[in-house]
């Protein structure tokens, strides 16, 4: 199920490619070394040995699944390097290789006659065993069905199934400026928390340093594969400023990065930054970059002659619904994959190009676990109550909807941003709060409509990445807190759940 169309997704956004070793100078522990040094000790090193291993073969099952990665004349593959990666191991279909990947895997899903797609059905909840009534004492929650809503007829269908795979995606649009598209409203992690399931390191928040700035608030992604393949940063004075924050200049892992343009942004007083790769013909870089060279001539930017204006903006979210490494959850039945899943992989900052590679390992140790738990599972089906309107009526004050959401947007991007305090944290949650109580009144007295559900789950993800990242009192990877600057000297995972129901 599809809240949009089947191809709006977060994945075929992503730019700059699927980090895997390849190459004979290349060899898993570097790999694995370059992952937990820009996880900031908090990735756990068994799930990201097993992931980094797993994936060659799973690049070989997406060549053969028709994924033609760019190559050499020779025919080996074009590798890429990116920040934080002492090797070039990216992987890349020139600058669209999420796209690439996900046509190509929905070419694979329109030819299977067993997978149905509905489009334009947008999940409202899970139902658990417990929420059923059904929950046997000392048995584990499990999964029963899932109410979804289906935005073309306007009506609510129930659904039973012992299982559900989340795979919805990230939360950049709790914050004002984003890369993400309008989807990624945080539903999958809201879903699974109210059902009780535990999420994990929410406070981990990574703002992609390089978003094309401009005056209309749009933030079209400037891949880090362009500093990977020489990009300078500037400050509004012409300085290549990220020497004075790193040994490693501008491939740096994309934390630091990110808060080295905030601090020349606020020392100078700009509001933005330069990247520039001038210094590359018109022609490299139209064949390497090709989605961003048309965009950026689009607005005027010849990038082998102009520098391009870029501040960062909310990009990733490296928490999320706490899962092994099959994907299971703390809830039999449920698993979560990909962006909305935290898997210990990234720990308190995403190496780039990592996310791709987690999402088709842990999709593909997924299927086989639900392929193993389908056939365990023998318990009788449990009953899901069936879904009630009663006289609930059409709103007519949808404005609010849309000032709500404004205002936690806004908040977010405010108090919770690159740079953190306890009192700007303090100061958000007391407003979500009380966002939350409207917008929890307005979906109990009105029927149900798209705009409603996602700011809901926006609301309710919002709140948990402010509360994880007050209980975290240190610095550590994405979340930078003036109040705590030291690290504190052992690292631990910030888990939530919820306790009543």
């Amino acid at each position: 199920m599809t809240k949009k169309e089947r191809s709006d997704t977060n994945t075929n956004h992503a730019q700059g490619g699927i980090a895997s070793v390849t190459s004979r100078t290349d060899d898993f522990d570097s790999h694995v070394k370059d992952t937990l040094i820009a996880g900031d000790g908090l990735c756990h090193e068994d799930a990201v040995r097993a992931i980094v291993s797993a994936g060659p073969a799973q690049i070989k099952e997406l060549i053969a699944d028709g994924v033609e990665f760019t190559s050499l004349e020779d025919g080996s593959p074009a590798l890429g390097r990116e920040g934080g990666h002492s090797q070039r191991r990216i992987l890349h279909v020139k600058d669209y290789t999420g796209h690439a990947i996900e046509e190509a895997l929905l070419k694979c899903v329109a030819a299977n006659p067993n997978i149905k797609v509905f489009e334009h059905h947008l999940a409202i909840d899970l139902v658990t065993s417990s929420k059923a009534k059904s929950l046997i004492p000392g048995q584990r929650d499990s999964i029963a069905g899932l109410y979804v809503y289906d935005v073309k007829n306007g009506q609510v269908k129930t659904f039973k199934t012992p299982v559900v795979m989340l795979a919805s995606g990230g939360a950049g649009c709790v914050y004002l400026y984003t890369t993400n598209p309008s989807i990624a409203t945080g539903d999958g992690i809201a879903m699974a928390y109210r059902a009780g399931a535990e999420v994990a390191n929410l406070e981990f928040i990574q703002f992609h340093p390089t978003a094309l700035y401009s005056r209309d608030g749009e933030r079209f992604l400037i891949s880090e594969a362009v500093r990977g393949e020489g990009a300078i940063l500037r400050n509004t004075l012409g300085e290549a400023f990220m020497e004075k924050y790193d040994a490693r200049k501008d491939l740096a892992p994309r934390d630091i990065v990110a808060r080295a343009i905030d601090s020349e942004m606020k020392r100078l007083g700009s509001a933005h930054v330069w990247l520039d790769i001038i210094h590359r013909s018109a022609e490299d870089l139209r064949n390497r970059f090709p989605k961003i060279y048309e965009h950026c001539m689009e607005r005027g930017i010849d990038i082998s002659k102009d520098y391009m204006p870029v501040v960062p903006a909310a990009h990733y979210m490296c928490g999320g619904v706490k899962t092994d490494l099959n994907a299971a959850t703390s809830i039999d039945g449920l698993y979560a994959c990909g962006e909305v899943a935290c898997s210990g992989l990234h720990g308190a900052n995403r190496l780039a190009s990592n996310s791709l590679l987690e999402a088709v390992v842990l999709a593909n140790n997924a299927s086989l676990a639900v392929d193993a738990y389908l056939k365990s599972h023998k318990a009788p089906p449990c009953p899901v109550p069936p879904w009630k309107d009663g006289d609930l009526r059409d709103s007519d004050e949808r404005v609010v909807l849309q000032h709500n959401l404004g205002e936690l947007q806004r908040t977010m991007w405010d108090y919770v941003g690159i740079v953190r305090t306890t009192k700007r944290l303090e100061r958000a949650l007391n407003r979500l709060e009380n966002l939350h109580r409207e917008i929890d009144e307005y979906y109990w007295n009105f029927k149900i409509e798209p705009a409603l559900l996602e700011l809901r789950n926006e609301v309710l993800t919002a709140q948990l990445i402010v509360r994880s990242a007050l209980a975290r009192r240190e610095s550590r990877g994405l979340h930078c807190t003036r109040d705590y600057p030291s690290k504190l000297p052992t690292a631990h995972d910030t888990i939530l759940k919820r306790e009543k129901f």
